[in-house]
């Protein structure tokens, strides 16, 4: 299994960049960082130092979009940044909830990222993709530029196109039970499609946090520490309740049961432990969602995970242990599922 670490751009830079390489240091494989323009710093520019300071690490957006820049620049920055560290990228896309609407936009439509998915990997690939009647490609990419296309889903039409389409699949919780349903319904739709399920490959995304013990007030500071990660997915549940109902044969009520007390959500907290829009999601949600409790309950849960089908687990580091969570991964964590 590899290991991801996902960060917020906030600033300083630096400090991304530090805990980039500390994850290179621990056996990760993978660093992600979210895509939001406004919340936060320009991600692309962060990458470059963080390529540039590490070896190995393959780094990307958890998830860009379609709409918040064109997407000949979003593939140029791509292919700009494989062309100088060899390629070490993964575009990661999705709808866009906060890029598009903090600046006063909806979320892309599926249908647009679909387009810009051919379009970003063929010309990162030193493809030609076609602009809506211009056809081009980047005359310097190298005859070895690749780009694989990981798409981030939760409703059905979603998971069908990611398995029909996508290289990879983001899938932002930890749940076994939703894990198990989703990845059938991507790697389904991928068999129906005519691909081999097995070249999709499956990233599950959720904070984890590491306890000395398993005390109620352990696993409660880490419950609160985590809480945030049940609003951020309740947004894109809160979508797909309002276009398919509360209870549809759709999408598992397992997903969709625990937003019934959300009232709102303000995107200035959007991703940040204490976030007032999330004190609704129950304590069994972040259970659920997220790896919470001693370095055994992580082990357990990840090899569960694994037996799911799932190929990298990505830690979302946003609380307030963030150096002693990649050092226990490091030491203790991936060792153990890696061994």
């Amino acid at each position: 299994m590899d290991f991801g670490l996902v960060l917020q751009t906030d600033p300083p830079a630096s400090r991304v960049v530090d805990l980039m390489k500390r994850a290179e240091d621990n056996g990760f494989t993978y660093g992600w960082t979210f895509d939001s323009a406004v919340l936060w710093q320009e991600p692309f520019v962060i990458y470059s130092q963080i390529l540039a300071n590490t070896e190995r690490l393959t780094v990307g957006p958890m998830v860009t979009n379609p709409g918040t820049r064109t997407w000949e620049v979003t593939a140029s920055t791509f292919a700009t940044l494989n062309d100088m560290f060899g390629n070490r990228t993964v575009c990661g896309i999705g709808r866009g909830d906060s890029a598009m609407r903090v600046a006063g936009r909806k979320p892309n439509t599926l249908a647009r990222i679909s387009e810009a998915m051919k379009v970003i990997r063929a010309l990162g690939r030193g493809e030609e993709a076609d602009l809506g009647g211009t056809v081009v490609r980047f005359p310097w990419a190298g005859p070895d530029a690749r780009l694989p296309v990981w798409m981030a889903a939760y409703g059905p039409k979603a998971l069908k196109m990611t398995g029909e389409e996508a290289d990879g699949f983001i899938l932002q919780l930890a749940d076994l039970y939703l894990t198990e349903y989703m990845v059938k319904a991507v790697k389904d739709a991928a068999v129906a499609a005519g691909r081999d399920p097995f070249e999709v490959t499956i990233c599950v995304a959720a904070p984890a946090y590491v306890t000395e013990d398993d005390s109620p007030e352990a696993l409660a500071h880490a419950r609160d520490q985590c809480r945030w990660f049940g609003g951020m997915v309740g947004n894109h549940v809160a979508d797909l309740v309002a276009k398919y109902g509360e209870h549809s044969a759709q999408v598992p009520d397992e997903l969709t049961d625990y937003i019934k007390s959300r009232e709102g959500y303000d995107y200035a907290h959007h991703g940040r432990s204490g976030n007032p829009d999330t004190q609704f999601v129950p304590d069994e949600i972040v259970d659920r969602f997220c790896l919470i409790g001693p370095v055994e309950r992580h082990i357990e849960k990840l090899t569960a995970l694994r037996e799911l089908g799932v190929d990298q687990f990505a830690v979302y580091d946003m609380h307030d242990a963030q150096e002693a969570t990649i050092d226990a991964y490091g030491a203790k964590v991936i060792p153990a599922l890696n061994a």
